[in-house]
């Protein structure tokens, strides 16, 4: 099995600061690839951004954060604030199936798959999420992912990270995700930082296996990092792939 270590900067688009100090991670080599943000303020500029320069982008589905564009329909607006609601209501809300929010989860995710498709003038290939909500109940349960498509599996942790339920509960639904879509072997975020030997870990992950790590270029720290020598003496054994397609292959 060949590794691939993917670093995806995801709120592409969001607003200009954001899609700017992202482009600037691209250009420095230390950002594979974005997940874009529909229906917000620099979404459109953010697109044909990614279009002339040839960025990998993928939909970031967002279920939880108030659309900032000037374009967007109140029937949009009305069940966007729907899902929203509930969804930050209580923390366990992602975990269950709300059976009267049904059709705005299909005319939300519909309408930014679709939006996806006409600005950056080609298919969803890639699906992430917003505070990782393309993995509640209602989205998986009621399959609104394009089929085949790669998706975001959970954070990746130790035995010692987290408890033996919540360990097990994030397995099974890896497991469900691979049988239906495309997946990373590992996935992480990007901080801490500290300590580096953290970083060292995950980055040499990537020698064997497909490894995504998430990062917000926006954070100043995250964009120091990104920007500075660290990153690039971290990862000398290990190569930055340019296209989450690398981790297509199983």
């Amino acid at each position: 099995m060949s590794g691939a270590l993917i670093v995806n900067a995801d709120d592409w688009g969001r607003d200009r600061q954001t899609t700017d100090q992202t482009l600037a991670c691209v250009r420095r080599g230390t950002v594979s690839a974005v997940s874009a943000m529909m229906f917000m303020e620099d979404s459109e500029r953010a697109a044909a951004i990614a279009r002339d320069s040839g960025i990998d982008a993928g939909l970031h589905l967002n279920l939880t954060t108030a659309f900032s564009a000037r374009r967007c329909s109140a029937r949009l607006i009305e069940h966007h604030d729907r899902i929203t609601g509930y969804l930050r209501r209580y923390a366990f809300t992602r975990v269950i199936f709300n059976p009267r929010l049904i059709r705005s989860f299909e005319y939300v995710v519909g309408a930014q798959v679709d939006e996806f498709r006409r600005i950056f003038r080609t298919e969803v290939m890639r699906v992430d999420g917003h505070h990782h909500m393309h993995l509640c109940a209602n989205v998986l349960m009621g399959g609104l992912l394009p089929r085949g498509t790669i998706v975001r599996r959970n954070f990746s942790f130790g035995a010692c990270e987290k408890s033996v339920w919540n360990r097990a509960f994030r397995s099974i639904e890896d497991s469900w995700l691979a049988r239906r879509y495309r997946i990373a072997d590992f996935f992480f975020s990007l901080p801490p930082m500290a300590p580096r030997r953290r970083l060292k870990r995950i980055f040499g992950l990537a020698a064997q296996f497909k490894v995504e790590v998430e990062t917000h270029p926006i954070a100043a720290d995250e964009y120091d990092f990104l920007m500075g020598e660290e990153m690039a003496h971290l990862t000398a054994n290990t190569v930055i792939c340019s296209s989450v397609a690398a981790l297509s292959g199983r």
